[in-house]
């Protein structure tokens, strides 16, 4: 049974807690229809950049951003990495948001499926490798690493799911999900696409677990921005089955948390650029009614009055606004018309 090595630390502790209020944060967050669909939008293009550049894409951010948008036809393999990943991310966020995603080996498979399509043979595609494999220096080419042998991989990673399935409720759901990335990594369980697919996953692991804007995430970004220091802290060096009972994911642990917390603050940093538009941006009085509303559960035109100096008509205008954002819906009619916040 998978029994993962690591020790609490304080600066492991301290990351926790500053992502729970991060998240906080922006859990609780209304955003403006399209807000939303500027962050989706951006959140995808730079994933889909960053997750194939790690494993050696060349293409630059501005051709990813042109190559989700066309979706050329004719495409060679560093297109179709991109369309792939970006397709990948798609089918997952659909389905988080029918809540019918859960860890499984099945999910895992299906994730790869999706990442290397048309880029690797068939009977290599959505299944687990029935093969050797090595991991090289990506700079000298020399080995670095041997995975465990083919015929252990499926007990292996049937052993991590089961390890994250049953700890959800005695053990942080980011050190699950830490330990599980780096755990996939060192099984190495397909031919290709482990990269891509591991980090996937971990996005939906994360989401599961209450990092609720998966649709606005890209932690890959982070790992693009010093590729071999992600390397040197996600792989191991040597022989996996001399080193299995040995490794600790405590410095892993300190690393990933933080690359989430390096990620959560560009999000809330970017929040003002792209909702500082005319129609998108929401002044003082905007916010007063959403704030009444969460601390009232609705209001009315009255309670509006009260609230702002604002004349009748404007105050219908401030309303219809906020409607066309999809931040609130009207009930009620005539004089018993009253709002509440859009169900999200």
């Amino acid at each position: 049974m998978f029994t993962p090595k690591y020790t609490i630390t304080n600066q492991l502790l301290a990351n926790i807690t500053q992502i729970g209020t991060l998240v906080g944060d922006l859990n609780n967050r209304r955003f403006p229809k399209p807000v939303l669909a500027t962050l989706e939008r951006i959140a995808r293009e730079v994933s889909s950049h960053a997750s194939t550049s790690i494993e050696g894409n060349p293409l630059v951010l501005s051709e990813v951003k042109e190559i989700i948008k066309l979706e050329p036809v004719g495409r060679n393999d560093s297109e179709k990495e991109v369309v792939n990943y970006n397709l990948a991310l798609g089918t997952l966020e659909r389905g988080l948001k029918s809540d019918n995603l859960e860890l499984s080996l099945k999910l895992i498979l299906d994730i790869q499926k999706i990442v290397i399509k048309g880029l690797l043979p068939h009977f290599e595609s959505g299944k687990i490798r029935q093969h050797p494999v090595v991991v090289h220096n990506p700079a000298t080419g020399k080995v670095v690493y041997l995975p465990p042998d083919a015929d252990t991989v499926e007990e292996l990673i049937t052993d991590l799911i089961t390890y994250v399935n049953s700890n959800t409720s005695s053990v942080n759901p980011l050190i699950l999900a830490g330990i599980f990335h780096k755990q996939m990594v060192i099984i190495h369980p397909f031919m290709d696409g482990n990269g891509r697919t591991t980090r996937l996953a971990t996005k939906v692991l994360l989401a599961k677990m209450g990092l609720s804007i998966f649709n606005l995430f890209s932690f890959e970004n982070y790992y693009n921005r010093d590729v071999s220091k992600y390397f040197q802290m996600v792989g191991e060096y040597g022989d996996y089955n001399e080193l299995s009972r040995t490794i600790d994911f405590t410095k892993w642990l300190e690393y990933f948390t933080g690359g989430l917390i390096d990620e959560l603050l560009r999000v809330k940093k970017l929040l003002p650029e792209v909702g500082n538009t005319p129609d998108t941006k929401l002044e003082d009085y905007h916010l007063k009614v959403l704030e009444f509303i969460k601390k009232h559960d609705f209001i009315t035109d009255r309670d509006y009055a009260k609230l702002t100096k604002r004349a009748k008509a404007t105050r219908a205008l401030d309303f219809q606004k906020m409607l066309e954002l999809e931040l609130i819906q009207r009930k009620g009619k005539g004089r018993s018309t009253y709002y509440i916040l859009k169900e999200t």
